[in-house]
């Protein structure tokens, strides 16, 4: 009887371990899908904030227009036109703009990529992949609160950071300061 008493509660305890193991293994499956989904896969680059920093502090002759958007953002959407259009202006006056993507893992291969394909994006285009966003949001800008969008201006001689959402002719404007 005591044999019988002490099978059925290892028996139980087994099923609730695999039970719990199966949870486990689908968390972490999610986890790995989006490991997965690196540059290889997607065809553009995935960093961490540590493997963005370089592009947000560069000292050469270029302008810099970094744009920090999503997917799933309207306000974004809305002004990447304006971004591309600067781009296309920009080879001429050099500028670079660099558009870092902060869409969730799960959307990298669902909507950003065939959103890229889709509005024909020319711009260079990165992910942010670092879920520490207390860490990194204020190394970009001490006063960001993290909202998007949000864009980054700079260039050897000057700075400036916005959280806002642009029009052609305000972003042109603003740029116009960087001469």
């Amino acid at each position: 009887m005591i044999r019988s008493v002490l099978f059925l509660c290892i028996l139980v305890l087994t099923g609730c371990a695999l039970k719990e193991g199966k949870k486990t293994t689908s968390e972490n499956s999610a986890f790995v899908n989006a490991e997965l989904a690196s540059e290889d896969s997607l065809g553009i680059p995935v960093y961490n904030f540590d493997e963005l920093e370089p592009l947000l502090n560069r000292n050469d002759d270029k302008t810099y227009i970094i744009n920090f958007w999503a997917t799933w953002c309207a306000p974004c959407i809305k002004e990447l036109p304006y971004f591309e259009k600067i781009n296309q202006e920009g080879k001429a006056n050099n500028r670079k703009v660099i558009l870092v993507s902060l869409d969730m893992p799960s959307m990298w291969k669902s909507k950003l990529i065939p959103f890229i394909r889709n509005k024909d994006i020319k711009s260079e285009v990165v992910v942010l992949d670092d879920p520490d966003q207390n860490s990194w949001i204020p190394k970009v800008n001490k006063n960001w609160s993290g909202a998007i969008p949000a864009t980054l201006i700079y260039n050897r001689n000057k700075r400036k950071f916005y959280e806002q959402t642009f029009t052609y002719e305000t972003l042109n404007k603003e740029l116009s300061e960087f001469n």
